[in-house]
């Protein structure tokens, strides 16, 4: 089969991703084999593919937002048929034993699996996943719209939760690529006012097309004090920008797996006033099943950059750059023309 994998991380300007044909993958016990039609470039794969995250094991094929038809099931499995429609996301498997899985904090388990980093992910033909690990898809998404969902949107929803917005609440979103323009969205659908900060001109436009009610530099203020903030853009140096910018009380929610080096915060202008700064770290599957069903209930909207199977190599490049607005797709199996 046809596939992308890290050869040797650096530079994505030095195509660190090579493609090439792998062996099909054969689903274990409690496994399904899924022929992937689309996935969705994520940041993480730019940062397995750079180094920043460093490979587990040579040659893995990134990519955790993959929607495909299952297309083989391994023994004892029971939850999807030949022909189901499913989404695989990051998070691929805990151990389910460890203290923080046994109280429901199956994201912060001791022995993780994630999709495209331990196991290989959805930049090939095929895929085999837990299948107590993978979603049904919502069918009022098509495999284009859905992939991103499984990433960028759970992972939003997830730091949406930890970033304690009030009801009604005005909300800051620093970054605005693929997770922020669907945490948006959801944010104001829960009626909240959003307030965006991002270096893209583009990316600006988005977001007041989306409702925001400002769309700002990365580094400006916004026009009122914030309630609660996220900070999607892996950069450090915005994390006192953010906490400056929130209301006595508010939370800074930081939602990216890298961050690079965050400033000395001082503590009166930053911090006092019990201002807060939370990490988000994975998600569990709870969160996932929540923001699915919260997706399809809002008919979220997803901008789409669709990248041909061969072009994954520039999809990095191009999100490196910030040449994407919204979500950038790969068409792993070309669409099929009409009759």
């Amino acid at each position: 089969m046809r596939a992308w994998w890290v050869d040797e991380p650096g530079p994505i300007s030095a195509h660190p991703l090579v493609q090439g044909s792998r062996a099909t993958p054969r689903p274990a016990a409690g496994e399904i084999r899924v022929e992937v039609s689309v996935c969705g470039v994520c940041r993480t794969d730019l940062h397995l593919a750079e180094g920043d995250l460093s490979p587990r094991h040579p040659r893995v094929v990134p990519g955790h937002e993959a929607v495909g038809t299952v297309i083989e099931a391994g023994v004892d499995c029971s939850r999807f048929r030949t022909g189901d429609r499913v989404g695989v996301a990051w998070l691929g498997g805990v151990c389910g034993t460890c203290s923080y899985c046994r109280r429901g904090d199956e994201n912060l388990c001791v022995s993780p699996v994630f999709t495209g980093w331990d196991t290989d992910g959805g930049y090939a033909e095929q895929l085999t996943v837990r299948e107590d690990f993978a979603y049904p898809v919502p069918p009022v998404f098509t495999d284009e719209q859905a992939a991103p969902l499984l990433c960028s949107g759970i992972i939003g929803y997830r730091a949406l939760k930890r970033a304690a917005l009030p009801a009604r609440g005005r909300l800051g979103i620093y970054g605005f690529g693929s997770s922020a323009h669907i945490t948006a969205q959801l944010a104001l659908k829960q009626g909240a006012s959003v307030f965006v900060m991002t270096r893209s001109e583009d990316a600006r436009a988005l977001a007041l097309a989306l409702g925001a009610s400002f769309a700002g530099d990365a580094y400006d203020a916004p026009p009122v004090p914030l309630d609660s903030a996220i900070l999607f853009a892996p950069v450090g140096d915005l994390v006192p920008v953010a906490l400056r910018a929130l209301d006595r009380g508010g939370t800074l929610a930081i939602a990216g797996i890298h961050l690079s080096g965050i400033p000395a915060l001082d503590y009166g202008s930053e911090l006092f006033f019990e201002r807060q700064v939370r990490s988000v770290t994975a998600n569990t599957r709870v969160d996932g099943r929540e923001f699915l069903a919260l997706a399809a209930r809002h008919s979220l909207a997803l901008t789409t950059t669709v990248y041909p199977f061969e072009g994954a190599d520039q999809a990095l490049e191009d999100l490196a750059a910030d040449r994407i607005t919204g979500s950038a797709v790969l068409m792993v199996r070309p669409k099929q023309s009409a009759l």
